[in-house]
């Protein structure tokens, strides 16, 4: 047996473990007869959660600078706890973030004689994967080719240069935007300077070759397949990846001193025109910070997808700093100084993307807070990876902006099920809730069906035959 294979099987048992002490909880298995050392939950409350709150984070570790993005979670213990597979996740995630932020050369393929940040910032994996813009094209059409340049609209022809993104998102919000499909409907982000925030989501070439050979990019497509989706899931055993969504959240910088904590990228801005509200077509170059950044892999071990989700350090406080008033002096989304900022509030509208937002004679800024309620264990898991991870990118380069990004968390299925099969039920994910106050923004908090969770969010996503599109709403975008 290999050590991918010794991993997964650890991994398996581990989960099985997991299952068999929140059975009674969470509708899991019964009766089961593995040895664990899982915290037992109560009667009460979510199982999952209520274990996590009895745990302890345990030391960090696992965490490496290599390009290779890892195609599973990797669970070297022999009989871990439900705090040794939250490490050994979040270890994951960071490992991913370190991969898909690898430098590329000028092919755009990984550039091994170079390390994130090495010279302070650097062009990325993932951002020559391919955007859902250029996959699902009006009337159905076939996507280009993997490594094709972004299709544009005519205003935009001719402005974009190589090595520049195409960003059109502005938010989950109806009416202004073609690249959100969500089930909830919320509004834009306003920087602390009155700009909105712009997003994106791109995928592998896993994804995008499979969404291709089954065109599931088109209506008449999905009708053909007449199926629910079923991705391809990383193995560990022969070091494949899996399908990958990416979902990044940038923001205008408009002191060009900011770049220095950003990883940041130049890119042509698009607006579609709307009658209602009134917004006049534009697409003008901006220089953009990343802000936002999340991650859904599927995998042999989290068919359900493991979802990632880091943020800048400067984004918001969190409700707790408020209260206590460790503030820091600014954020990206949250104004210290103002002491009557309704928070976590959409803007009044009209929302025009070309236009700040003025109320009362002043423009109008976001005043975000994160709600946190992840599980303490999840915070201190969390926090422990972020210093680790954070002290391996300072060494490469004290001034790296990778420094300045941080795990939330992630999301993973502590019921995992098979890879082959299709539509999957939720896996009673740990930890329940998970938001990014970036993309989640108004939707943060802890309301079953309402407040954001990654996998039971995701597992409601169908395509356009009202089968099930495999935990992504992007299928939903087919013409």
């Amino acid at each position: 047996m290999n050590a991918h294979e010794d991993s997964s099987r650890h991994r398996r048992a581990a989960l099985f473990a997991v299952v068999c002490v929140l059975g009674a909880g969470t509708g899991g298995l019964t009766g089961c007869k593995q040895a664990e050392r899982v915290p037992t939950p109560g009667s009460g409350g979510d199982a999952v959660t209520e274990a996590l709150d009895a745990g302890s984070a345990p030391d960090a570790g696992g965490i490496t600078l290599s390009p290779t993005i890892p195609p599973d979670v990797d669970v070297p213990q022999g009989n871990p706890t439900l705090a040794d597979l939250q490490h050994d996740f979040d270890a994951y995630s960071w490992n991913t973030f370190i991969a898909m932020n690898w430098p590329v050369g000028a092919d755009g393929g990984v550039d091994t004689s170079q390390k994130p940040g090495q010279h302070g910032d650097n062009p990325t994996v993932w951002e020559g994967w391919m955007p859902s813009t250029s996959i699902f094209l009006p009337g159905g059409a076939p996507p280009p080719a993997w490594g094709a340049p972004p299709i544009l609209p005519p205003i935009c022809q001719g402005k974009l240069q190589p090595g520049e993104k195409f960003l059109t998102q502005v938010g989950k919000t109806p009416g202004l935007l073609s690249e959100s499909v969500q089930p909830f409907d919320t509004g834009p982000l306003i920087d602390q300077q009155g700009n909105y925030t712009r997003f994106e989501i791109l995928v592998n070439k896993v994804m995008f070759d499979q969404i291709v050979a089954q065109q599931l990019y088109s209506k008449a497509g999905q009708q053909r397949f007449n199926a629910p989706a079923n991705f391809k899931c990383g193995n560990a055993s022969t070091g494949e990846q899996g399908a990958i969504m990416v979902k990044a959240a940038w923001k205008p910088l408009e002191n060009p001193a900011d770049a220095a904590r950003f990883h940041t990228a130049t890119a042509l801005v698009y607006t579609p025109a709307s009658e209602n509200p009134r917004i006049q077509e534009s697409c003008t170059k901006q220089r953009v910070g990343l802000v936002g950044f999340h991650v859904g892999h599927k995998t042999q071990g989290a068919p359900q997808w493991i979802w990632s989700t880091f943020e800048h350090v400067d984004n918001v406080p969190t409700e707790e700093q408020v209260r206590a008033g460790t503030l820091e002096a600014s954020y990206n989304y949250y104004d210290p100084a103002c002491k009557d900022c309704v928070v976590n509030k959409t803007p009044p509208r009209p929302w025009d993307p070309n236009k700040k937002i003025i109320v009362n004679g002043k423009v109008f800024k976001s005043q975000i807070v994160r709600v946190d309620v992840r599980p303490q264990l999840m915070k201190d898991s969390a926090r422990i990876h972020n210093e680790e991870a954070r002290a391996l990118l300072a060494a490469v380069n004290p001034a790296s902006v990778w420094t300045n990004y941080e795990l939330i968390s992630t999301q993973w299925p502590t019921q995992p099920g098979d890879c082959a099969t299709a539509e999957l039920q939720d896996g009673s994910p740990a930890p329940q809730f998970l938001a990014n106050s970036t993309l989640e923004t108004y939707i943060q908090g802890k309301v079953p069906n309402v407040s954001s969770s990654c996998i039971r969010c995701h597992n409601n996503a169908a395509m356009t035959t009202a089968k099930s599109s495999d935990f992504t709403y992007l299928l939903e975008r087919a013409q």
